[in-house]
């Protein structure tokens, strides 16, 4: 029997062998040598200079993430709590955006944050504008939307936000109702009932909502590129320039990868590490 898993997971095995091991590994060539192949650590002492690049990288995706929990949780916890025709149509409705294009998704977000874009227009339309310039004596035309932190934070979200969301909505389905049933049967209230008992059950949901939105938000870059016009490099945007731009270093950019993929899998132990130790605390 164990002979027979083994060949079927065979193939498997390959595919992650040539897609995963051998590109990681051409990576860390690249990351510790120079263009003469000579063996160095220089690559990774220049990324000093790129320090405002991390720390933008990582604020933003921490964001992101945190807004996407704050709106994520609460939609799944309700959605559980209705009917199944109201749980298809809902998730029909967080799935629909995700069918279509990626990049049009993002490019829909500057027609609508541009300054001529359509919420400018809105609010050209209300008179909000004339309000602000009569209180303010300055005229104004259009708010600056597009090219900004918050535009980059918003397109992360905005894609984002269906991974936050159903993995915290799959947990809370799938716990028992006899457990709270146990805690309200116990004297505990509705809200006793959720922070003792449906929150800490759904933890798992929650590490792997924060997982899924964090990773690709901190190596993004086609979101910060078009929401961001080049104002608000991200890491994705420093690593395609090295590879692809006119500074033109793999090594660096590999160099650059390597640090990011080794801070993103320390988050992805620290959250994996908190977890286990809410579940044993939820078990006892």
């Amino acid at each position: 029997m164990k002979r027979k898993l083994s060949l079927l997971a065979a193939p498997y095995a390959v595919w992650l062998f040539l897609l995963v091991v051998i590109p990681i590994l051409i990576m860390a060539v690249y990351a510790f040598t120079t263009s003469d192949s000579a063996a160095t650590l220089e690559n990774f002492m220049d990324m000093g200079i790129y320090a405002s690049v991390f720390v933008r990288s990582f604020r933003l995706a921490a964001i992101a993430t945190l807004i996407c929990l704050l709106i994520g949780y609460p939609a799944a916890y309700f959605m559980a709590g209705e009917g199944p025709g109201f749980q298809r149509v809902a998730l029909a409705l967080i799935m629909l955006p995700m069918w279509m294009n990626f990049l049009l998704r993002t490019y829909s977000w500057m027609a609508i944050l541009e300054n001529n874009g359509l919420l400018n227009q809105l609010f050209q339309k209300i008179g909000l504008f004339s309000f602000l310039s009569g209180i303010t004596g300055e005229e104004a035309q259009a708010f600056q939307m597009l090219r900004t932190p918050g535009a980059v934070t918003l397109g992360m979200v905005y894609n984002y936000l269906p991974f936050m969301i159903l993995p915290i909505y799959s947990v809370i389905l799938k716990l028992d109702s006899q457990l709270l049933e146990a805690a309200r049967d116990l004297g505990a209230n509705s809200v006793q009932v959720f922070w003792r008992v449906i929150l800490p059950l759904s933890l798992p949901g929650v590490l792997s909502g924060v997982t899924m939105v964090f990773v690709p938000s901190v190596s993004t870059f086609a979101i910060s590129r078009l929401l961001g016009g080049g104002t608000q490099m991200m890491l994705g945007d420093l690593i395609e320039q090295q590879f692809l731009g006119g500074a033109y270093n793999p090594h660096l950019g590999a160099a650059i990868s390597m640090v990011m993929m080794v801070i993103v899998v320390l988050c992805m132990a620290l959250m994996n590490h908190f977890g286990e130790g809410e579940e044993q605390a939820v078990m006892l």
